[in-house]
């Protein structure tokens, strides 16, 4: 990227043999589904309209009884989809972020906890085309290529997870919250200071010795996610699975911009299926309210903020394109700003949507047994990844100072 220093290899190299360091991976090299391959960004929106159909029949029942998505998961990575975004030049489609947030939206209106799944994933992917070596690239791309999906262990506990050398091999040690993705994972992203307090991303095994996931997740929405805690006991790290993540935190890259706008891509998706399921309600069951004006008005303010959030999220997704295509600073402050947009009109959107559905529907879509409250819950949690105040900060003293966001966010 313009601006930005090159990436070396991660330079610590344990006293661990190459051979010792091969041998392991080759035994993270597991078993993993056989998966299509995309050719085009229609193609792929396409795969992701069918699935939304097929996911959305039981996204209620595996709510209530929070049932994993392992079965679907494995759908959607059998589809294509979850390689999607692998570069050309590996063998991927190497699909737009526009055509990427467009597949996340469709997927989080049959279920959001299924999109959420995902989006650590597809983050992951596009942090590897920005701090990982052509080897390391070339490796890693493949492997998803054949099916190897990514969880997140990046959340810290109450102390920061540590990465050191014990004369032997380097080793992980920390707690992590919110592992997301991580029980559904084949490999594992870790964040951890290394020796020098610097900032770096480790890849381990699912089944490693010392790691242990545990579904503990209780939040009120987006139950399914499994997003529990992650603990690491001297968990032993091939070098070539150590990435210089604090390379990407001191020049301006788009993977911070990249996750938000995945997030705001999950929001819409949850406002699209509150509207939806709305709709439904008052035309199916309370027919005489469709004649009431104001109801019919107050719906409309509903669809117009998810068209606003649709064209925002859009726009945004379009400026990462423009971005990548010619990396520099000004393309990436603009769609650092486009995406603060986007996820600040989104959240909106998807409370507002999730919220109302009750308002318009009355009193009998509080059935636990229609699952309709599962929207908002899963709105009002999705929506508190991060202080959604920070977006209209970042927006407004963009416009009135002309203060680009600082590069160490997550905007």
């Amino acid at each position: 990227m313009v601006g930005c220093p090159s990436i070396p290899p991660y330079e610590r190299e344990p006293s661990t043999s190459r051979q010792h360091a091969r041998a392991i991976l080759v035994a993270m090299d597991q078993s993993v589904p056989t998966t299509k391959r995309l050719a085009t960004d229609s193609a792929a929106i396409a795969v992701a309209t069918a699935l939304r159909d097929r996911f959305a029949e039981g996204a209620a029942d595996r709510d209530r009884h929070r049932r994993l998505p392992y079965d679907e998961i494995e759908a959607l990575t059998e589809s294509g989809l979850w390689a999607a975004t692998v570069p050309a030049r590996f063998g991927g489609a190497d699909i737009s972020h526009a055509t990427l947030a467009d597949i996340v939206a469709i997927l989080a209106e049959a279920d959001a906890s299924i999109a959420q799944i995902p989006q650590n994933h597809f983050a992951t992917l596009e942090t590897l085309r920005h701090i990982a070596t052509e080897d390391q690239q070339r490796d890693l791309f493949r492997r998803v290529l054949a099916g190897t999906r990514f969880g997140n262990a990046e959340a810290e506990g109450d102390t920061p997870t540590t990465l050191r050398d014990d004369g032997f091999s380097l080793r992980l040690d920390g707690i992590k919250r919110y592992a997301t993705g991580a029980l559904f994972a084949h490999l594992i992203t870790v964040t951890a200071r290394d020796e020098a307090g610097r900032t770096v991303l480790a890849i381990v095994d699912r089944d490693a010795p010392g790691l242990t996931l545990r579904d503990d997740w209780d939040g009120i929405g987006q139950r399914t996610t499994a997003s529990g805690s992650a603990s690491l006991d001297g968990v032993r790290v091939v070098p070539d699975r150590v990435l210089p993540l604090y390379r990407a935190l001191d020049c301006r890259t788009p993977i911070g911009a990249v996750a938000q706008v995945l997030h705001a891509a999950i929001d819409l998706g949850i406002a699209r299926a509150a509207a939806r399921d709305t709709a439904a309600f008052v035309r199916d069951r309370s027919r005489p309210f469709t004649d009431d004006p104001l109801l019919v008005a107050r719906f409309g303010q509903i669809r117009i903020r998810i068209l606003a959030a649709e064209a925002l999220v859009q726009r945004a997704a379009a400026a990462l394109d423009a971005a990548r295509a010619g990396p520099c600073d000004d393309a990436s402050i603009a769609a650092s700003i486009a995406v603060a947009a986007a996820k600040a009109t989104s959240t909106d959107a998807a409370l507002d949507a999730s919220s109302t559905l009750f308002e318009l529907c009355g009193a009998r879509a509080a059935h636990q047994s229609l699952g309709l409250d599962r929207h908002w819950r899963d709105a009002r949690t999705h929506t508190l990844h991060d202080p959604v105040r920070w977006k209209h900060h970042a927006v407004g003293d963009f416009f009135l100072n002309g203060t680009p966001p600082p590069i160490r966010t997550t905007l």
